[in-house]
């Protein structure tokens, strides 16, 4: 395992996007490279600089999308002046935001001597880059989270919900729990994590119980929550046992009775967990909605993936005492407070990975020319070690990450069980 901790010099190079037509179904052909339209500072100006792409969507028609670019160049800016070797150049390209234009930048960064490509953010932006990168053997390491643009020379250096579901449903099945259930938003992502979800419920000896699926739409959630409860069946027990003490008529089941008259429901859900894959707003109106029915986080486990690693979290109480599995914080903090003195504003959750991109390009690229950006180096079973902690690349794309299992309380995120550092540890 290798920690990346290598500063380079930053260069921008603007990338005119041009729009185009429907690709011909053909093989990408390499990209020839004209070493004459090569940037290369004037400082650098007497040596051979390793030139690495950074492809983002800095001109995106859409405002929010231009801001999160902006952060992720930030972060890499940032990487860039961490350290001292200047013995890496990179060269940011403007995707526009849409494949064709992703595809334009790789063009053009492979055409100036790109060995190395770093992103772009997007699936379909991944999936027009990729086979032009494979064409002239150029690595792509990007950001998106869709493991189907994955594999043969991309890879994805991205919170993948397959490593956070993991090691939640390991970790609660280690503390007893047994039967899940999960709520799960319609889509891809939620059908992914749902299938994941199971796969590993059931690899450690647990039970999926129940799945309830919901319109991603605070008005059409209640009905999911409510059946997920199984709210009126359990209202239907209590009338039932109710019914059951009033005919009994001694004193033992009076006394039963009244202890039971002002509870909506006698018995429990049915499942010792639950699984809520959701961020925001609507995991903040989710949670207590599961409390209303009567799925008492004080006695049925909330489990989230890395979508609740947002500190505003904790300010609703339903989700207190909830598990998730994400990075350690303790590292990303202190890049979190860096970004913020040199940027004046906190940085989204993602910028992260750019800083690590960069940082793992200049650690491959210290390898000697014949293996930097090899397969083989970047798939080094040890893996690397970055702001988001322990990760490694398998051959077929996807990344791997050492997780830290973390509890929400009123004071905060508390780790209660530490991330790995290295994979040994943990057997994979």
């Amino acid at each position: 395992m290798r920690s990346l901790s290598v500063l380079m010099v930053f260069a921008l190079a603007a990338c005119a996007v041009q729009p185009s037509g429907r690709a011909p179904r053909s093989m990408p052909q390499p990209t020839v490279t004209d070493p004459s339209r090569w940037l290369t500072p004037r400082h650098m100006a007497n040596t051979e600089p390793i030139r690495v792409a950074l492809l983002l969507p800095l001109g995106s028609a859409d405002p929010d999308i231009r801001e999160l670019a902006q952060a992720l160049r930030d972060a890499a800016e940032l990487a860039l002046f961490d350290q001292g070797d200047e013995s890496l150049l990179l060269v940011l390209k403007d995707t526009g935001g849409t494949a064709q234009g992703a595809a334009a930048a790789a063009r053009d960064a492979i055409g100036q001597g790109a060995e190395l490509i770093l992103g772009p953010l997007f699936a379909a932006s991944v999936s027009a880059v990729a086979p032009i990168a494979r064409a002239s053997n150029v690595p792509v390491i990007a950001f998106s989270t869709d493991i189907s643009v994955a594999g043969d020379g991309a890879y994805l250096l991205s919170f993948q919900p397959e490593n956070e579901l993991d090691t939640v449903a390991r970790y609660a099945i280690s503390q007893g729990m047994l039967n899940f259930a999960a709520l799960i938003p319609q889509g891809q992502y939620g059908t992914r994590v749902a299938q994941v979800f199971e796969q590993s419920v059931t690899k450690y000896g647990g039970r999926l119980v129940q799945t309830e699926v919901y319109e991603r739409n605070t008005s059409y959630v209640v009905g999911p929550v409510r059946r997920l409860a199984n709210y009126t069946q359990r209202a239907s027990d209590l009338e039932l046992e109710k019914q059951r003490l009033r005919e009994a008529g001694d004193q033992a089941s009076q006394q039963a009775l009244a202890r039971l008259e002002d509870v909506d429901i006698w018995s429990e859900p049915g499942f010792d967990a639950v699984l809520i894959p959701e961020q925001g707003n609507l995991l903040r109106s989710l949670a207590p909605m599961l409390a209303y029915y009567d799925v008492d986080p004080r006695r049925i486990k909330f489990l989230g993936t890395g979508l609740w690693d947002d500190p505003e979290i904790v300010r609703e109480s339903s989700l207190l005492g909830g598990w998730f599995a994400a990075p350690a914080p303790e590292t990303r903090l202190a890049f979190a407070e860096s970004f913020n003195q040199s940027y004046g504003r906190m940085p989204p959750r993602i910028a992260s990975l750019a800083y690590d991109a960069v940082m793992l390009a200049a650690t491959l690229a210290d390898e000697s020319s014949g293996r930097r950006f090899t397969r083989a180096a970047i798939t080094d079973p040890n893996g690397f070690f970055g702001i988001d902690g322990l990760f490694r690349f398998w051959p077929d794309g996807r990344a791997e990450r050492g997780l830290a299992v973390i509890e929400v309380t009123r004071e905060g995120f508390q780790v209660i069980e530490p991330a790995p550092t290295s994979f040994e540890t943990i057997g994979f």
